[in-house]
């Protein structure tokens, strides 16, 4: 959250607010009262007295100090990128009757945003003091900023007390975006709402395209020869356009990537899917994105927006159980997806090209993103030729099968890569060494 204000706790005094030094300073308090007790030396006592009192007198003064501040964090911005530098600001305000002296301040942050920023500084009697700290992270999904803590201590630095503020922002990383050069994919709906209802009426069901009057209807839409036929004041219906629709899939197997952290091939392919998502929904499609298993990633029945997209990205993760592709491949041929389909593919095996080149019919578009895995961890030699081999086999079966194949690997940028997805790809026939890879007629089940 952004602008969220929070008073300082206050914190339970206790011996172990007792740092080190006061530690051993009432230690040694103890120590020369028994030796005292032993050998009867009042002097003795004396000093074991001043020893023990003088780090517990620093306990009570500190744990008895009421600082009254008033903290509001704001992230500038609070959504970002991976990679991007947002800007945290803490303003502060002493509501008090006494200056607050000079405090150390640490605000709380996960590791994976660096260290934790500390600031000493002092506010004077309702004064307000205002410091700020950049944060960076090639990590995406949702980090907990906060809570800022105000560590106080006695000036001999006996006795160290820690308060919270109860405030917690939450900053959002998403994916990398790249932006994809505008092609046209094909899928488009050319018509409108108008070209529907003129086909409606001249099928000969003229009455399709009305409905009752409403209050607060123009009359210039009333439908007069619907209005006498039905004895009712008619109207035309709204002019609804049609709009082009677009599936996503993200292959998010973890045996099918290779490597570890934001520099792994899932990354990548997290990166493409918003990359793409982007483009589509810009282009005014209408998205569908899903996982393997065939789950959406957004629920159903509800718009997704490019914003929407990013945020469900931001944290989405792999899937430890290697179910192959059978479960998106099951939905989408129930479903009837339509339209366009891009999917972002880690490794596959034949068995799995084939149930993909199978969804094509027709003349419906789909794009395949295929992750050369290999280049994100590369092995030997052997392992690496035969990665490629692989590799093209399956491009092979896919682009036979209609599907327009953009073979990605690491370090190669899908913008190049983007112009080939508009291309016009015509089924071609089996290479060779796949003669019995696709039965014929399997395409159009």
């Amino acid at each position: 959250m952004s602008g969220a204000g929070a008073r300082l706790a206050g914190g339970r005094a206790a011996l172990a607010g007792l740092t080190t030094r006061g530690r051993c300073l009432f230690c040694a308090g103890v120590a020369l009262a028994v030796c005292s007790l032993a050998l009867g030396q009042g002097d003795l006592l004396r000093i074991a007295i001043f020893l023990l009192t003088l780090p517990l007198a620093a306990v009570v003064v500190v744990s008895r100090t009421r600082h009254r501040l008033t903290c509001t964090r704001s992230l500038d911005p609070d959504r970002i990128e991976a990679g991007q530098v947002t800007t945290v600001r803490l303003h502060l305000h002493n509501v008090s009757r006494l200056p607050s002296g000079v405090l150390l301040m640490e605000d709380e942050l996960p590791y994976t945003l660096g260290g934790r920023p500390r600031f000493v500084l002092d506010v004077e009697l309702h004064g307000e003091r205002e410091v700020s700290y950049p944060v960076r992270t090639e990590l995406r999904g949702r980090h907990r900023i906060g809570p800022l803590s105000v560590r106080l201590a006695d000036p001999f630095g006996l006795c160290e007390l820690r308060r919270s503020f109860a405030a917690v922002d939450q900053l959002t990383v998403t994916p990398r975006v790249t932006r994809l050069p505008a092609v046209r994919l094909g899928g488009h709906w050319t018509g409108g709402g108008e070209v529907a209802a003129r086909s409606v009426s001249s099928g000969g069901s003229d009455d399709a395209a009305t409905r009752e009057y409403r209050h607060g209807d123009d009359l210039r839409r009333v439908h007069w020869r619907s209005t006498a036929r039905v004895g009712e004041l008619m109207v035309r219906r709204e002019e609804q356009p049609f709009q082009s629709r677009a599936t996503v899939l993200l292959d998010g197997r973890a045996a099918a990537h290779r490597g570890a952290g934001p520099a792994s091939s899932f990354e990548a392919a997290v990166s493409a899917v918003a990359s793409i998502g982007v483009a589509l929904a810009r282009s005014g499609f209408v998205l569908s994105v899903l996982r393997e298993n065939g789950d959406p990633l957004i629920p159903p029945g509800v718009p997704p927006t490019e914003s929407m997209v990013l945020d469900t990205l931001a944290t989405v993760g792999t899937a430890d159980d290697d179910g192959g592709l059978d479960g998106v491949v099951e939905r989408l041929r129930r479903g009837g997806w339509g339209g366009v389909l891009v999917g972002v593919l880690g490794t596959l095996d034949l068995s799995q090209a084939q149930r993909l080149a199978r969804l094509r019919t027709g003349t419906s578009v789909c794009v395949a993103v295929a992750l050369d895995t290999g280049s994100w961890a590369p092995g030997g030699a052997r392992d690496r030729a035969a990665s490629v081999e692989r590799a093209e086999r399956v491009h092979a079966l896919l682009t036979g099968a209609g599907w327009r194949v953009l073979p990605l690997s690491h370090g190669s940028e899908l913008a190049a890569l983007w112009s080939s997805a508009g291309g016009r790809v015509g089924r071609t026939a089996p290479q060779d060494g796949y003669a019995g890879s696709l039965p014929t007629g399997a395409a159009g089940r």
